[in-house]
């Protein structure tokens, strides 16, 4: 008869249990020392060796061969061979030795018997009487109350050992209990020390398994070394050959890494027009969509770690190949983004009334969602002086109107330097300046109106194509507003760096711009004199002067206003 691995290869000295090396050094201890405690609680998730480790402390306070002085293992462990040691590792009926399962022996005429059956001695001098309590947590409150006295004052020899995966539940029912016990929390196996448990059942039970095979099951466990062996005893049974990853996933149900490296790619292009389609694949094909969302978080998580330059686990070697070469723009910002979108969206998915409905919102939100912008680069026009998919608020600003068509100018190439979509290089090139004149700069001003657009600038550009030249001393340059948009000189006087830098590329001269007053008036700026505001104004110079004191007020709206090319309405 076959027996499972997870009971084939359970432990049978405190040493071999796996991840619980404090509790096994404790229990080791008091044995070896003879300070072992009428009373233990043994908490933990399922599957970590909490019953293993009571059955082991039943075995080294009852092993035959200790008892002898002919102990064969080390100080404090049982032999793991004697009948003793045999018949309480199997789990076989032992006079001393007494397993209950609370959840069916629950209540308070169980609890009565019990304490009745602790009132006799153990079978032979010297040896211990064990009760495990698995499962006790679903004990009463009458059925705790009914012990409390027997664990306050036991007998000598008798040790009871508490399992439970829900310690809180025993608070809240018999506080009292808990100070009568000491408590012992186990760990979660880690996936890695899952791996090579793995590793060692199948080179013992001469197994092929691939890599990628034995770490998805160590995930899949989620913590539970008997889970993990469990799962490796279903998938040998599935089918001869090597176990593959391929095969774990079917015989779990578990969702392909292809799927979700075709779900990378909708999101990393923007295809929402796939996300339907792909959804109905996955409903047709009967996936679990709760647990394809949670592969889906592994996903975005390894890709995290990919682009922050870690390195990803939770996936297989393969799938972190195709998500090193797929995120395309996807930045961290980006992924911790999508992250949020999902935690989110795991309370609808899980247990909303429509989890299809749920998901496929979710998907459509990753593959609409705008890439980040870094502010710097957005504030200096590294973008283009845009973010996709940005639309003008409803709260008073939005993107102008097209600017009024006039003459095209006579536009000379472009120069080789011009930086278009990023930051332009402020630094001016140092030819001599003498050759400059009025006339050869009014040519090739439309280039550098040009040299602004690329830049992103195109507010600052409309506002140039309103100027002409008027004067050129050495390397600073003289321009007039023509009157064409009464925001012409506000916008020239704090964008005349930008305009420097772009005049200095075109013109391959380190140059300077200053805006020239019209005849008989002083140049308008952001900071206008109590005289200068008394003086009779048209309606559309009034607005130009609100838009001024507004934007003098607040810098970040004003540089958001040039950066992505917008006017303030009234």
């Amino acid at each position: 008869m076959h027996l499972a691995l997870a009971r084939k290869y359970r432990p049978r000295l405190f040493g071999d249990l796996v991840a619980q090396e404090h509790v096994a050094r404790a229990l080791r201890g008091a044995v070896e020392q003879n300070r072992v405690a009428h009373g233990y609680l043994l908490s933990g998730p399922r599957g970590v060796g909490k019953t293993t480790a009571a059955r082991i402390l039943a075995m080294a306070l009852n092993c035959e061969t200790r008892h002898a002085g002919k102990a064969t293992s080390a100080p404090g462990e049982p032999c793991g061979t004697c009948s003793s040691c045999e018949r309480i590792w199997s789990g076989a009926a032992s006079l001393d030795v007494v397993e209950i399962d609370a959840a069916s022996n629950r209540g308070v005429d169980d609890a009565r018997d019990l304490r009745e059956r602790a009132m006799y001695a153990a079978s032979q001098e010297g040896r211990h009487k064990v009760y495990i309590v698995d499962e006790a947590h679903m004990l009463t409150r009458e059925a705790w109350n009914t012990l409390l006295k027997i664990l306050e004052e036991p007998p000598p020899r008798v040790v009871f050992v508490f399992a439970t995966t829900e310690p809180h539940k025993i608070t809240n029912t018999a506080a009292p209990v808990m100070s009568r016990l000491q408590r012992f929390d186990f760990r979660r196996v880690g996936p890695q020390a899952i791996a090579a448990r793995l590793r060692q059942v199948a080179a013992a039970e001469s197994l092929t398994v691939e890599g990628d095979a034995i770490e998805l099951i160590a995930r899949v466990a989620n913590g539970g070394l008997r889970d993990a062996l469990s799962v490796l005893d279903q998938v040998t049974a599935f089918g001869e050959g090597a176990i593959t990853a391929a095969r774990v996933r079917e015989v779990l149900g578990l969702v392909g890494d292809e799927v979700y490296a075709e779900l990378l790619r909708i999101v990393a292009e923007r295809r929402p027009d796939d996300v339907f389609p792909f959804v109905a694949r996955l409903v047709e094909a009967g996936q679990d969509l709760v647990a394809f969302a949670d592969g889906a978080g592994d996903l975005w998580r390894a890709a995290l770690a990919v682009r922050l330059g870690a390195r990803p686990d939770g996936i297989s070697a393969a799938l972190a190949e195709r998500v090193r070469a797929g995120l395309g723009d996807l930045g961290s910002g980006d992924l911790l983004r999508i992250l949020r979108a999902l935690e989110d969206a795991e309370e609808p998915i899980a247990r909303g009334g429509n989890p299809r409905l749920a998901l496929e919102t979710l998907l459509v939100r990753w593959a609409l969602m705008d890439r980040t912008v870094e502010i710097q680069k957005l504030l200096e026009g590294g973008v283009g002086g845009r973010v996709s998919g940005v639309e003008g608020p409803a709260t008073g600003v939005r993107p102008p109107a097209p600017p009024a068509s006039r003459p095209a100018p006579t536009t000379p190439a472009a120069p080789a330097a011009s930086a278009a979509h990023g930051v332009p290089d402020t630094r001016p090139p140092t030819p001599d300046t003498t050759s400059l004149s009025v006339a050869s700069l009014r040519g090739s001003w439309p280039a550098v109106i040009e040299a602004l657009r690329e830049d992103g600038k195109r507010l600052v550009a409309e506002a140039l194509a309103d100027t002409e030249v008027v004067l050129v001393e050495g390397g600073a340059i003289s321009v007039r507003a023509l009157g064409g948009n009464p925001l012409t000189p506000d916008s020239i006087g704090r964008n005349r760096a930008a305009i420097a830098a772009a005049a200095s590329r075109v013109l391959g001269a380190a140059v300077q711009v200053a805006l020239a007053a019209p005849a008989g008036k002083a140049v308008p700026t952001a900071g206008v004199s109590g005289a200068a505001k008394a003086q009779r104004v048209s309606v559309s110079e009034a607005a130009a002067e609100r838009a001024r004191a507004l934007r003098g007020k607040d810098p970040a709206l004003d540089s958001a206003m040039d950066t992505l090319d917008l006017e303030l309405l009234d």
